[in-house]
């Protein structure tokens, strides 16, 4: 098993999300998007697709930097809005989330990356609302896996493209959509604060992580057999509680059954009621 494994035929994925995108966008009945460009790989590849499936006026982005957030991640993330010829708007999140930070002490860095996260999205859904637009994620399948996000943070969205895409996988349409190089090869971070990086805060690679993931979903190797192709078993075992403990953050509230028909559980498909009239 290697890392070859997790590859896709790009140009197919291509055309399965640009019609999941037009779909899902039309059945809600909207017509444009909006989406936080971070100048990170995800989010990259999120416009990308967002642009070639909606066209290039139909596709906002905006960028939400806060006081110590890195200026290449706002270079990277104007490359793509001039490579796109999209709209695009800047609001600095540093007023909001200092009135936040007061309060909360400084050593204390996942509070103040989840405050900023969520702070973000507040941005965005405030477009939203203006502008009658969709909110597009940009989580990735390992992201989302292991809980590497924040809830009602980068987290939320209406439809999220890539979420069925590990990190892998996401370089690899990205190598596919000729997104820049510079974008695709540098070092994965949130820019929650200064010298964060992903791979850092998770202690592995996504290579490593990406192919054990593939073992324990897709493949469902049994955790032996996966120990016999060379996995430590405390790697194992650390991402296999990291997955479980997470769920909550893939799931819509939960809600107590009383009724016949319970939102989320019995009835889930309102949209349907169209074809009844």
């Amino acid at each position: 098993m290697n890392e070859q494994d997790l590859h896709y035929n790009y140009l197919i994925v291509e055309d399965i999300l640009k019609a999941f995108i037009r779909n899902e966008i039309r059945k809600f009945g909207f017509s444009r998007v909006v989406l936080g460009l971070s100048g990170g790989i995800d989010s990259a590849v999120v416009c990308e697709l967002a642009v070639r499936a909606l066209g290039r006026e139909n596709v906002l982005a905006v960028m939400m930097p806060y006081a110590t957030s890195c200026p290449e991640s706002l270079e990277h993330a104007e490359l793509m809005i001039k490579r796109l010829g999209i709209q695009a708007e800047e609001v600095s999140i540093t007023p909001a989330v200092d009135a936040f930070f007061f309060s909360v002490p400084k050593e204390e860095l996942l509070r103040r990356g989840n405050i900023m996260a969520r702070t973000r999205m507040v941005y965005l859904y405030d477009v939203s609302a203006r502008d009658v637009r969709l909110v597009l994620g940009t989580s990735n399948k390992t992201e989302l896996l292991l809980g590497y996000g924040t809830i009602f943070g980068d987290m939320a969205s209406a439809i999220n493209p890539i979420g069925d895409l590990y990190k892998t996988q996401v370089r690899g349409l990205a190598r596919h959509l000729e997104i820049p190089f510079s974008i695709i090869e540098k070092a994965p971070s949130a820019d929650l604060w200064q010298g964060q990086s992903d791979e850092a805060d998770l202690g592995f690679s996504y290579e490593e992580v990406d192919l054990l993931l593939y073992m324990m979903l897709e493949k469902r190797i049994e955790k032996q057999d996966i120990l016999a192709e060379g996995i430590p078993e405390p790697f194992y075992n650390r991402v296999r509680k990291m997955v479980i403990r997470n769920q909550y953050k893939r799931m819509m509230p939960v809600i107590a059954k009383i009724s016949g028909r319970t939102t989320g559980i019995d009835f889930r498909y309102a949209r349907d009621w169209q074809e009844m009239k």
